[in-house]
């Protein structure tokens, strides 16, 4: 005999309203996930001390992993320690977001008739605000590192046109190349916010589908090994996300070829 079983539409469900405000099951978790962290960062904040104690080991002895890890693209380690409070951020909500909902009484507990709790990945409202965060803060941190012209130069090439006109044909129709590559850069970073946010969004769904799925088959045994490789699906999606806004951030902060 197959259990009833609930499976998560494409949005979330709305819970209640906060004068215009619809505030989502989604909305709900991600708020649990700040307030981790929020907590979690106060007491390691006002427990800092040269004898680190256990909670102060714990997130030295996490960052001191990641850091490697970083260093790998970045090549540099005070370019890991400067990127580190976004790219750390986004890793661990994404993480701490996506397991959260693995935790007993996420999709079964009501609010009304809706769940209480459900994965911000299945978002796509919050998933495309994370990849807008992620290619944004990476042209930010363009505009510091290389200049505001400079950057914006990787994507219109006013200046090299304007100087083509004293360099002949051959300098002109290279300009218009390069202007036209300026904008299929603009297309790429559009492309970048999309593929961030529905590659988690497209994943974490599938996840929560297979594990509703599984649950409504059998509820004691089977769905088991599927939360353990959610466990894992919500480790690497937290990794893809974190790592490709490192790519983002790198990229933009080197100087453009041929401003040397």
């Amino acid at each position: 005999m197959v259990a009833n079983f609930h499976i998560p539409p494409l949005s979330p469900e709305p819970l209640f309203e906060i004068g215009n405000v619809v505030i989502t099951n989604t909305i709900v978790n991600a708020w649990i996930a700040i307030i981790i962290f929020f907590v979690l960062g106060v007491l390691i904040y006002r427990n800092v001390k040269l004898k680190p104690g256990k909670l102060q080991n714990a997130a030295e002895f996490i960052i001191e992993l990641v850091l490697p890890y970083f260093d790998q693209v970045t090549g540099d380690r005070k370019k890991t320690i400067k990127f580190l409070p976004i790219v750390g951020s986004i890793f661990f909500f994404v993480l701490l977001s996506n397991w959260l909902g693995l935790l007993p009484g996420t999709g079964s507990i009501l609010f009304g008739h809706n769940p209480l709790l459900r994965p911000i990945g299945t978002d796509l409202n919050i998933t495309l605000a994370m990849a807008l965060v992620a290619v944004i803060s990476s042209h930010i941190y363009g505009f510091i590192a290389i200049g505001v012209f400079a950057h914006i130069g990787k994507f219109i090439q006013i200046k090299g046109l304007i100087s083509s006109i004293k360099k002949g044909p051959i300098a002109i129709f290279t300009a218009f190349i390069e202007m036209f590559v300026g904008l299929l850069e603009i297309i790429s970073e559009v492309a970048k916010v999309l593929s961030l946010s529905l590659r988690l969004f497209g994943n974490v769904l599938a996840g929560e589908i297979l594990l509703s799925v599984m649950a409504g088959l059998v509820a004691a045994l089977v769905p088991v090994p599927f939360m353990l490789l959610e466990l894992l699906v919500g480790l690497i999606q937290a990794t893809v996300f974190a790592m490709l806004t490192l790519v983002y951030l790198e990229v933009a902060t080197n100087v453009p070829h041929g401003e040397h």
